[in-house]
């Protein structure tokens, strides 16, 4: 299947593993991209060294084009943007919107640049400055979300726009797709339907709470990391939302700790960080400080195996996964899918023929 997108990176389907921090690593990432979709590296959770090694790794496990994401305002970006240009990463994925000189070193290397955007003013902002492709999550995405769903936001963006749509947020099989196209994106995006595979090195007890949960077994949060944060419903996050302002700050302080020492970074290095966070994302400094709960609490469920002291980042759309195939299975399965919808609607609302005129 051609479109645009396939087209722009070179991939044989229109089909993006999106970049899950503690999730997306190589193998995963190269799994998707030898099964024919856009796999996409997670670099949050990395130092630039771990970066480059896992970038080379996937390299040794696929010839196929990947991604690489990081953060717009991390204060490491531009080295982590020089490693993408040097190892000739084929896209770069950012979770907020890069600047327009980022986006300009990037293009000028060879490198297409898609943003993740959740708002149709951020499309264009990002389109205006260069962007070759935008990712649009609408509410119904695991992780950080808005309020806007998918078929609201969706054709709002394909309409602002000139270039290709990535639509995300409560796609996991081949109906998902074609409604995608008939929106006019130019392919999909998931994260939750790719954790939730054999390709994942997400620990199997995780994944069994995953494939347990109902949809009304997900929702949003704000007492991770102060922002809405869908993921599933569980005991841990059930305590959170009951814990007081005081101890959430105690459990931030204790976590940015941590991250600091499985990270390797400075606190000088975090408070950067944290400068950036605040003006990209115009939050507080409480919210700041609770956002050093992120990636740590993800890490105790996603590598420890650990959900109980964790917290499990999750679409609505996991309440309608019941299977863990691997990510070529999963591929293949999703353009079948997509084929027979096409020649269904074809077959069941083709050309009307026309009554003959006197």
């Amino acid at each position: 299947m051609k479109t645009p997108l396939t087209e722009l990176v070179g991939v044989r389907h229109p089909v993006v593993q999106t970049g899950m921090g503690w999730v997306a690593g190589p193998r995963l990432v190269s799994a998707t991209a030898n099964a024919g979709a856009l796999g996409i590296l997670a670099s949050a959770t990395m130092t630039v060294e771990q970066l480059r090694a896992a970038v080379r790794e996937v390299k040794s496990r696929t010839g196929a084009p990947f991604g690489v994401n990081l953060r717009a305002d991390a204060g490491d970006a531009r080295d982590r943007v020089r490693i993408i240009i040097d190892e000739g990463v084929r896209v770069a994925s950012f979770a907020l919107a890069p600047s327009k000189e980022l986006i300009a070193e990037l293009k000028d290397a060879g490198v297409v640049v898609m943003p993740t955007v959740g708002a149709r003013r951020h499309a264009e902002k990002v389109a205006a400055w260069g962007a070759d492709a935008v990712l649009v999550q609408g509410g119904e995405g695991g992780g950080h979300t808005g309020e806007v769903a998918t078929t609201v936001l969706l054709p709002q963006v394909v309409d602002a726009v000139d270039v290709p749509v990535v639509a995300a947020g409560g796609f996991y099989d081949g109906r998902g797709l074609v409604a995608a196209l008939a929106y006019g994106a130019a392919g999909v995006a998931m994260g939750t339907r790719f954790l939730l595979t054999s390709d994942s090195t997400v620990p199997d007890a995780v994944k069994a709470r995953y494939l347990a949960a109902s949809v009304k077994d997900v929702t949003v949060t704000t007492r991770v990391d102060g922002l809405p944060h869908r993921m599933l419903r569980t005991e841990l996050v059930a305590s959170l939302e009951r814990s007081g302002r005081l101890a959430s700050l105690v459990r931030a302080v204790r976590h940015a700790a941590a991250f600091r020492k499985v990270s390797g970074l400075g606190w000088t290095r975090l408070a950067r960080d944290g400068l950036a966070m605040r003006r990209g994302k115009d939050l507080t400094w409480s919210q700041v400080l609770l956002a050093a709960n992120t990636p740590m609490m993800l890490r105790s469920a996603m590598v420890d195996g650990r959900p109980e002291l964790g917290v499990m980042a999750s679409g609505q759309i996991a309440g309608l996964i019941d299977d863990l195939p691997s990510c070529a299975e999963l591929v293949e399965r999703l353009m079948r899918e997509a084929d027979e919808v096409m020649g269904e609607l074809s077959g069941r609302y083709g050309p009307a023929s026309r009554p003959s005129g006197d």
